[in-house]
């Protein structure tokens, strides 16, 4: 590592010695989780070193690209573990559509995935697990180390030297990593094609902005549980002090009307004049 990207304190970890440890990194394809197995590697090597990657088959294409860019160049194969559904074949069989609050999407073809296989090959007595949020969330730090017991649950981007989401990017690039392309396309995080359900109406309307294809894809599926489940939707708003759902086609005609020229004779008087 660079001197620009300073190593945190080691944490005392109770129980076997370090070099009995299993170190697994839930390597999501976010810069965090890279950020995170970078400074695991160089506190521990790469030796007991597991890039644990859920599938949900809803990503983009560019999400592996960069999953097998980073994997190489800590010379960790990633292991990835999948449930073999989309989030929204998850919503069908659920007969409920994700939202901000509640995504089960998230649990079923994310933490159940990459439990079973924790189950199954990391004993809690020598396994670590890291997840890749950084400080800027750390108020989520408790909810998920009680969602990860028995496994004890560590975040190296939660631990000084503190690095923007900006300074990551810079770090990878510095390693020669090309960042995932969402960055760059102005998504906070790089997580189902920036179709993600718990997003707010500031991603989707961007969404529609940079990738409308993306968003009637998610909209013409919302629709469809529409027909089967009522007056459901990913997102909601308030009015009146009421709040109801706010359907994707609505969030489109509602953008689309907003950014509409002007007609009538103010517009063609203006057209006259130019």
């Amino acid at each position: 590592m660079t001197a620009s990207h300073p190593q945190p304190t080691p944490t005392a970890l109770p129980g076997p010695p370090t070099d009995e440890l299993l170190h697994v990194v839930q390597f999501s394809g976010g810069i965090g989780s890279w950020a995170t197995a970078m400074r695991i590697k160089a506190e521990y090597g790469t030796d007991r070193l597991v890039l644990l990657a859920a599938d949900t088959k809803a990503e983009d294409p560019d999400l592996w690209r960069f999953v097998g860019d980073a994997a190489a160049h800590l010379g960790v194969t990633p292991v990835i573990v999948a449930d073999g559904r989309t989030p929204w074949q998850v919503f069908a069989d659920q007969r409920f559509i994700g939202n901000s609050r509640i995504a089960p999407c998230s649990r079923i073809l994310k933490q159940k995935p990459c439990r079973d296989w924790l189950t199954a090959n990391a004993d809690p007595a020598t396994t670590i697990l890291y997840v890749g949020i950084d400080w800027s969330e750390q108020l989520r730090t408790p909810g998920i180390e009680r969602g990860w017991k028995p496994w004890a649950v560590r975040f190296p981007m939660c631990e000084p030297p503190d690095l923007t989401k900006a300074q990551m990017l810079d770090w990878a690039r510095a390693e020669g990593i090309e960042p995932p392309r969402a960055y760059a396309n102005g998504f906070a995080h790089n997580n189902c094609f920036g179709a993600c359900v718990r997003a707010g109406q500031q991603q989707w309307r961007h969404l529609l902005q940079v990738a409308p294809e993306r968003f009637a894809a998610a909209e013409a599926e919302e629709e469809h549980l529409r027909d089967e489940l009522g007056d459901v939707a990913i997102l909601r708003e308030r009015r009146n002090g009421v709040s109801r759902p706010l359907p994707l086609r609505e969030l489109r005609r509602r953008a689309t009307a907003n950014a509409a020229p002007e007609h009538g004779p103010s517009a063609a008087a203006a057209n006259r004049s130019a």
